[in-house]
C-alpha cells in the first residue's frame, strides 16, 4: 500500500500556488491575551519549502502566535504580511492558504476518516467523491487503510490525531500551521509525519511547527519564545 501523496492533481495544484507566493514575513509581533501580554517584538521570515519549529515553556506563546499567524487572534502590536502585502487587508485570501491544526483533532464520532476527509475538502472548496484517489491516498499515508470507514468514536487517540493530520493532503494549502502535532503518536506514525512535511516543503510548501517534543524537519529553522516575555507582569502597549 502506498504511503504517500501521489495524486498529481495535489502536487500540481501546491506547487503552482506556492510558486507565486512571497515570503511569509512576521515583523515586530506582539500577543495579548486578555489582560496579560504573551510576548513582544516576535519577528521571522518564512519562505517557500521553508520550516518554523517553535519552542519554549508552556505560557510562553506557541500556540498564541500559531492562532495569530492563522488569523484566530489579533496582533496586540506589529505585523503579518505575506512580502510587502499586510495580512489584515486580505483575510479571505490569507485563509485560503494554511491549514490550522490545533489541540483538537476536530471529528465527528459518529463520521468515518473518510467521511471526514471528504467534508474538509469540501470546506475548503475542494469537493471530492468518497472514492476520490487524494482520499484514498491521504489515507494512506497516515495508515488509516483499514478503519477509513469506521465510525471515528471507535478510534483510539493515535488515530484520531492521524486522522487530523490526514485532512492537511485531502485539500491542498501552501502553509501548514501544527500545534503540538504528534500528540498520540507513535513512532511510526511520528516518522508519517516528517515525511509528509517533507513531500509538502519539496513541492514549495511552508510548514511552522508548535512542539515540546523533537521532529526531525532538515534545515528548519527555531524560534525560541521564551526570550520574547515582558520584563513586567504589566501591559506596556496599552499603558496610558
Amino acid at each position: 500500500m502506498s504511503s504517500s501523496v501521489t495524486e498529481p492533481g495535489y502536487a500540481a495544484a501546491l506547487s503552482e500556488a506556492a510558486a507565486k507566493l512571497p515570503d511569509l514575513v512576521g515583523d515586530d509581533l506582539a500577543c495579548r491575551r486578555g489582560e496579560r501580554i504573551i510576548f513582544t517584538g516576535v519577528s521571522f521570515r518564512l519562505p517557500p519549502g521553508g520550516a518554523l519549529v517553535l519552542t519554549g515553556a508552556n505560557g510562553s506563546g506557541k500556540s498564541s502566535l500559531l492562532r495569530l499567524v492563522a488569523g484566530l487572534l489579533p496582533a496586540a502590536a506589529g505585523q503579518l504580511s505575506w512580502g510587502a502585502a499586510a495580512r489584515a487587508g486580505e483575510f479571505a485570501t490569507h485563509h485560503a492558504r494554511l491549514h490550522y491544526l490545533g489541540h483538537q483533532d476536530a471529528l465527528k464520532p459518529a463520521m468515518t476518516p473518510r467521511e471526514m476527509l471528504a467534508f474538509w475538502a469540501a470546506l475548503r472548496g475542494c469537493p471530492l467523491p468518497p472514492a476520490a484517489p487524494a482520499l484514498a491516498e491521504a489515507l494512506a499515508t497516515f495508515a488509516l487503510d483499514v478503519v477509513a470507514d469506521w465510525p471515528c468514536r471507535w478510534l483510539s487517540a493515535g488515530q484520531r490525531r492521524r486522522v487530523a493530520l490526514a485532512r492537511l493532503l485531502a485539500a491542498p494549502a501552501a502553509l501548514w500551521l501544527l500545534d503540538e502535532p504528534t500528540t498520540a503518536l507513535d513512532e511510526a506514525s511520528q516518522a508519517r509525519l516528517e515525511a509528509a512535511v517533507a513531500r509538502h516543503r519539496a513541492a514549495g510548501g511552508m510548514v511552522m511547527v508548535a512542539t515540546h517534543t523533537p521532529i526531525a524537519l532538515e534545515g528548519a529553522m527555531t524560534l525560541e519564545l521564551d526570550g520574547f516575555a515582558p520584563r513586567f507582569n504589566l501591559d506596556p502597549l496599552f499603558a496610558g
